[in-house]
């Protein structure tokens, strides 16, 4: 039992739908938080609506509530289970925290006796309310950046006069550095006081000077009843301040700091810590550093809860922060807890890592069309990743070859900048590539003291850089013949990829690779076990690196620590970054997949490098790689372990994407072969199978120039509907109405996306678009959910309110979208999950699409109808059943609603209509009991406002 006896029933808020600023780490730290407290014993009682969850799964809460997050939902929850307890809100973000305050303040709380654990109202509001925690930190000695609150337009402008520019600008209580900038002019000031005012909930701002150039860092702190802390992890941002830390590259362990300083930093957090309120749990402080020898340090602020860098550090030190978190929160102490990695050192231990981790996040901004792609105090980052290495040069490598935006690595790809004022001028404006084009200043000769000068990155990063550069140069000088094996293994410790030095060396990937062999250059693998060796770790959590031989009795080889089994194995390829298109919902069918494998008796191996989510969570699989799901590396883990086959079916694009390579290595896919996963994107192959199977689709042609899409037009007639094959998300879709609109469209996908075929269709205006999803054996199909849009067909099904079932389809329509389903899962030799769209005129149902994987409502339709349906395609998968071997429960009271939720607040300037290419960066659901529901009514009635040509 836990140390708090009174505790028996627990409610836990999670953070809702992800927007930008508030991603799937909470899923992450509240998964970890449910199982932390049910190990106890204790009763849990969650509360969030955001249905990709794997959190809101039945199985991991007593009492799941798929609800809206307001003080109606919770008052509700609490007269349902008078039992509650206690409330923990650390674990969902900013939302669960301003939820909590609500509460409090309209004295719910009070009302039906629950306690606050985790956590104190009084912390959240000194560390929200800049004023409060300026003046706390004045009181305990810790130094602020000179700052004064404004609550009106005219206060704001007096302290400007009395600070000068530059200044910061920041709201109080928002999320993700919402209502904050830098302003140089006064008429940037007057513009973004007012928006601060706005988007504060308190409409209030604190109006600092800025420390611009200044280092900046972060530690992660856990704190038990008895007053002991652990400093987890020091983080060091690469980007100076004035970034947003979610939108800057970070490295772990700090690197460039002095002990000295170090020890200060220590001190002065946990002094913070302290100061802030007499609660056990996690926290969050960040510091910036003055970048001269004196290393003056100065508190930027503290977050009382587990955050997204607390998800980073415990991927980076495999010390689980909110599992805990959640232990000390009902009572435990530090010292009486095990270190989950070990099992035999306590959690008082602080981890010491071996290696370097390096996270760098992941942009959208090709979906928001005139957006402002310049970095700063406002977060524009929708997922992240990281990379393990044994040097910041390999993990920096292996982070940029983990983001999937088509670059093997740093520079010698053969697509950095070459023109030096592009370059300057992107140094200057921090945007989403500077991790490259500092690679690029180098290479074209610009020097290290200009680049710190305009960046002021700190010049031990940039040396590394430059250390990468003249390997590159080095290796150049020779060919695959003459290339000496020391100059090999060196660019392999660095991080190289084998496409790069094959770039270098002006020959293909594969004879590098095979040189490699012939020298006996080999990946090994290594533990992330907390402690640097020090202690054995009984958790297989690994990350690749090359070492030098060693010579023992005689004997010279590579030491590693991944020890394989004969048993058999499958492994789940994970979905990489989060973006628009592939966010936390993949992550979920991951998850899922791990676990029907291990019900099926196989060893369960996950590669991923999303440090966010549940799948990379130490004990989720029996084995987790942290890698970049990147040909190389799945390659070599794959001789390494010899598994009977892969799943890429549950990864979204990221793993479908590798399904040919495997193919032609010959590396059994599980489920669906690669044949018929290309077959379904490939559309005239796809059309001709509709046409043999007498299923209409909408008049389309294949273009690979503008010449042939403008003579395709002829044919078709306008509108037409214009993609690209093999993307996800419906990049780069569009509906164009005249030819001048058609050659545009052409000309720029070219540019992006070269030697693609443009599919160009009939769109079919007024139509209305529905989905569905469904499980085959290649026998028997069985669909699991179909789903009506809101919206009419051409805005993007994840952009689409979509309810379950369908609301205004008739017997025709829906007995039509059956048998169509039916028909195209066995034509595509379906074995798993399909999921296809249909666009409905005139009570005819045309095909869009069909993607034989899992798609991103398989989660929305399980958690409607309490299913567990990515457990049974998995097992129909892996042949261990069949589809008829389970029974499905398809009835619900009422309707389920897919809301999604968009960010457009993070781009002011943006078209916010929605069309073919998706926007939206999360969901939530809704139940609604009848179509009266003036939920529904609203949404049904402006559903055509939004559509864009």
């Amino acid at each position: 039992m836990p140390k708090n006896k009174d505790l028996k029933s627990i409610l836990i808020i999670g953070s809702g739908p992800i927007i930008i600023g508030q991603a799937c780490e909470f899923d992450y730290s509240g998964t970890q938080a449910l199982r932390s407290l049910r190990e106890d014993g204790i009763e849990t009682v969650l509360i969030n609506s955001n249905p990709a969850t794997i959190m809101t799964d039945p199985s991991m809460a007593d009492h799941v509530y798929l609800k809206p997050l307001t003080t109606k939902s919770l008052v509700e929850i609490l007269k349902e289970h008078p039992q509650i307890d206690a409330v923990l809100p650390t674990m969902g973000g900013q939302t669960a925290l301003n939820l909590c305050i609500e509460a409090d303040e309209k004295g719910i709380w009070e009302d039906f006796g629950v306690k606050i654990i985790g956590v104190d109202i009084d912390a959240i509001n000194i560390t929200e309310d800049r004023e409060k925690f300026k003046q706390l930190m004045g009181r305990i000695g810790v130094p602020v950046a000179p700052a004064s609150t404004a609550t009106s337009f005219l206060q704001g402008k007096e302290i400007a006069q009395e600070f000068g520019f530059p200044l910061v600008i920041r709201a109080s209580f928002t999320l993700g550095g919402s209502g904050a900038s830098f302003v140089h002019t006064e008429d940037q000031f007057d513009e973004m006081l007012t928006y601060g005012l706005e988007v504060s909930p308190i409409h209030e701002v604190m109006i600092d000077k800025a420390l611009l150039g200044w280092k900046e860092y972060e530690l992660e702190l856990l704190r038990d009843k008895n007053d002991n802390v652990v400093i987890i992890c020091s983080i060091e941002n690469m980007d100076p301040m004035g970034i947003h830390t979610g939108d800057s590259i970070t490295v772990a362990p700090a690197m460039t700091l002095s002990d000295v300083t170090f020890q200060k930093m220590r001190d002065l957090a946990i002094k913070m810590m302290r100061s802030i309120g007499d609660f056990a749990g996690g926290c969050n402080v960040q510091f910036a550093v003055s970048p001269d020898e004196k290393e003056d340090i100065i508190a930027v602020e503290i977050n009382p809860r587990v955050s997204r860098s607390s998800a980073l550090a415990s991927k980076a030190t495999g010390y689980p922060i909110a599992k805990i978190a959640a232990k000390l929160a009902i009572g435990y102490t530090l010292d009486e807890l095990d270190n989950q990695i070990t099992k035999s050192t306590s959690a008082l231990f602080e981890p010491t890592l071996d290696y370097v981790i390096v996270k760098i996040p992941r942009w959208n901004f090709d979906k928001f069309e005139g957006s402002d792609r310049t970095l700063g105090l406002q977060m524009k980052s929708v997922g992240e990743v990281m990379g393990i290495g044994r040097s910041f040069q390999e993990a920096l490598h292996k982070a940029t070859q983990s983001l999937e935006i088509k670059r093997n690595g740093l520079g010698a790809d053969g697509k950095g900048y070459t023109n030096y004022d592009q370059i300057l001028e992107k140094l200057k404006n921090p945007s989403w590539d500077r991790v490259f084009v500092i690679y690029d200043a180098i290479q074209l000769g610009i020097t290290l003291n200009r680049i710190h000068e305009i960046t002021k990155i700190d010049m031990w990063f940039l040396k590394q850089y430059e250390e990468l550069y003249a390997l590159e140069t080095e290796i150049s000088k020779y060919t695959l013949d003459t290339l000496p094996r020391d100059l090999l293994l060196e660019a392999k410790q660095k991080g190289f990829a084998d496409r790069q030095i094959a770039y270098m060396l002006k020959c293909l990937e594969s004879q590098v690779h095979k040189k490699r062999e012939e020298m006996n250059i080999n990946r090994v693998y290594k533990l992330v076990d907390t402690c640097a060796a020090e202690f054995k770790a009984e958790t297989p959590y690994y990350y690749s690196t090359f070492e030098a031989e060693i010579e023992k009795d005689g004997k010279r080889y590579v030491e590693n620590d991944s020890k394989t089994t004969d048993k058999k194995k499958i492994i789940v390829l994970g979905s990489g970054p989060n973006r628009i298109g592939q966010g936390i919902e993949f992550d979920y069918c991951c998850v899922h997949g791990v676990l029907a494998a291990s019900e099926c008796g196989y060893e369960t191996i996950m590669i991923n490098c999303n440090p966010e989510t549940v799948s990379t969570d130490f004990d989720v699989a029996d084995k987790l790689y942290f890698e970049p799901v990147f040909w190389e590396h799945i390659y070599d883990i794959i001789r390494h372990e010899k598994p009977e086959g892969v799943i890429v079916q549950l990864g979204g694009q990221t793993a479908l994407k590798l399904a040919e390579k495997l193919d032609r290595y010959g590396i059994k896919i599980m489920g669906t072969s690669f044949q018929s996963l290309d077959l379904a994107e490939d559309r005239g192959s796809f059309s001709t199978l509709l046409q043999e199977n007498d299923i209409p689709y909408p008049e389309f042609g294949v273009a690979e120039t503008a010449d042939e899409a403008l003579a395709l037009a002829d044919e078709l007639d306008f509108p037409i509907l214009v993609r690209p094959s093999y993307v996800l998300g419906g990049q780069g879709m569009k509906i164009v109405i005249n030819k001048k609109d058609l050659e545009e469209t052409v000309v720029d996908l070219l540019r992006k996306i070269p030697n693609n075929k443009l599919l160009l269709d009939h769109y079919l205006d007024g139509a209305i678009e529905a989905e569905a999803d469904a499980i085959c054996d290649g026998e028997t199909v069985q669909i699991i959910g179909i789903m009506e849009h809101i919206e009419p067909c051409g805005i993007h099904s994840g952009d689409s309110n979509a309810l379950l079932p369908p609301f205004n389809l008739g017997d025709l329509v829906i007995q039509q979208i059956k048998d169509h389903t039916k028909k195209i899962a066995l034509a595509l030799n379906t074995v798993g999950l399909i999921n296809i769209q249909f666009a409905i005129k005139d009570d005819k149902v045309y095909i869009i699409e069909a993607n034989p994987r899992a798609s991103r409502t398989v989660p929305f339709i399980a958690k409607a109808y309490g299913q567990p349906y990515v457990n049974y395609a998995t097992k129909v998968m892996l042949g261990a059943n069949k589809v008829t071997d389970f029974e499905y429960k398809t009835d619900l009271n009422g309707y389920a609603i897919k809301q999604p939720v968009f960010s457009f607040n993070k781009f002011p300037h943006v078209n916010k209509q929605l069309g073919p290419e998706m926007k939206s960066t999360g969901e939530s659901i809704l139940f609604i009991d009848s179509l009266r529901d003036d939920v529904f009514y609203e949404l049904y009635s402006r559903r055509k406002m939004y559509l864009t040509k």
